[in-house]
């Protein structure tokens, strides 16, 4: 009973909190001599104004000596402490017991990380090759999706009875009809605004009647198909990556695999061949709302008839124009679909992958649409010129 009673009294005995003691030696260095528990319970709430204490040591002038042989405890705390202070163990000596030195060499051979906010030029290159790979990754994972897609357009060329029509129609509806409201709305917009700037210039200058020029060229020609894939890509791309995406997560895709069903077939192939169609009727109502709103505004602004505007079209405005707005409307359509599909196989299952996907494959299918918008510019810069 007398030595239970005394092993509970031990047990119950406070821990000592780390200390240390310092004097200089007769070769004049400055001795550090650590006492009391150097543990997460002997340092705990006293970590910072120990820290800041052996610093101003161990930043003095003199060498500094660590004596650590007196501590009653030591653990991987302590060692830690003593570590991250400048030059421990580097430039002092330290007079450890040899069951504490593990602990310490253990924390020495680890490389202190570089201060943040700074860039050393081997991370400026890794970043750079982090980024190049990154890159071809997606180059090669788009061209594997390219061939897939065209090897079955292929088979099902072979076995028509293999087009999955319902999917198609479906996403006809999703992608097409139910954007019109939308284009409907930013066309008549943007035509009302373009022919009321339009109005004011042309006014100065007393040549009120280009106005049909100017509003059938621009809408017919660039701003219809631009505005009709900028829509789409927002609207419809990033629904199509996020439904993928879902499927992801829900493992509908790996149950596709599992029955031997072709992804490409099945998810990718109607959304391409919906989009290829529907873009280039929503470049159509687009460019009829759009001439209606400026037609609109030309009237109330410069008086010109509703009658002559319409009469004024087809001589102003070569139809080249117009079948060029269409044939950029298929080619964005296309275009969308596979970068949304191609950010949407590329989601990982989890929610973060979800969101940075679905975001990627928004901007790059606007960028891609603005960039391909250019090209035709470039290549067909004397096609449709009165």
């Amino acid at each position: 009973m007398g030595g239970e009673t005394g092993n509970n009294t031990a047990a119950a005995s406070p821990v000592v909190p780390a200390g240390y003691r310092s004097h200089t030696d007769e070769r004049g260095r400055t001795v550090v001599t650590l006492t009391g528990s150097w543990t997460l319970r002997g340092i705990d709430g006293k970590v910072c104004d120990l820290t800041a204490e052996l610093k101003r040591h161990a930043d003095g002038p003199a060498p500094v000596v660590w004596d650590c042989r007196t501590t009653e405890a030591f653990d991987n705390v302590g060692a830690l402490v003593l570590w991250r202070l400048p030059g421990f163990p580097g430039q002092g000596e330290i007079k450890i017991r040899p069951e504490h030195a593990a602990l310490c060499a253990r924390w020495s051979q680890r490389k202190t990380p570089p201060a943040p906010g700074r860039r050393t030029r081997s991370g400026a290159l890794r970043a750079l090759a982090s980024w190049e790979r990154g890159l071809w990754s997606h180059l090669v994972d788009f061209a594997g999706l390219l061939g897939q897609t065209t090897l079955d357009i292929g088979l099902l060329v072979r076995r028509p009875q293999r087009i999955p029509w319902k999917d198609i129609s479906a996403t006809i509806y999703e992608a097409g009809v139910r954007a019109l409201g939308i284009t409907a709305l930013v066309g008549a917009l943007v035509g009302i605004v373009m022919s009321y700037l339009s109005a004011l210039e042309l006014q100065t200058f007393g040549a009120q009647s280009f106005i049909v020029n100017i509003l059938g060229l621009s809408v017919l020609r660039e701003l219809g198909p631009l505005l009709a894939a900028i829509l789409v890509a927002g609207r419809s791309g990033s629904a199509m990556a996020a439904e993928l995406g879902v499927m992801r997560l829900t493992e509908e895709l790996d149950a596709l695999s599992a029955m031997g069903v072709s992804r490409t077939i099945r998810l990718v192939l109607p959304k391409i061949v919906a989009l290829t169609l529907a873009l280039p009727l929503l470049v159509i109502w687009t460019d009829a709302i759009g001439l209606v709103g400026g037609m609109v505004a030309a009237h109330i602004t410069l008086g010109i008839s509703l009658p002559g505007f319409i009469h004024a079209i087809p001589a102003a405005v070569p139809v080249s124009n117009f079948l060029l707005g269409i044939i950029k409307g298929a080619v964005f359509g296309t275009v969308i679909a596979l970068i949304a599909c191609h950010f949407g196989l590329r989601i990982q299952p989890n929610t973060l992958s979800l969101g940075v996907e679905t975001t990627n494959a928004v901007v790059t299918a606007i960028t891609a649409v603005i960039f391909i918008d250019a090209v035709f510019a470039i290549a067909f810069r004397g096609l449709g010129l009165p």
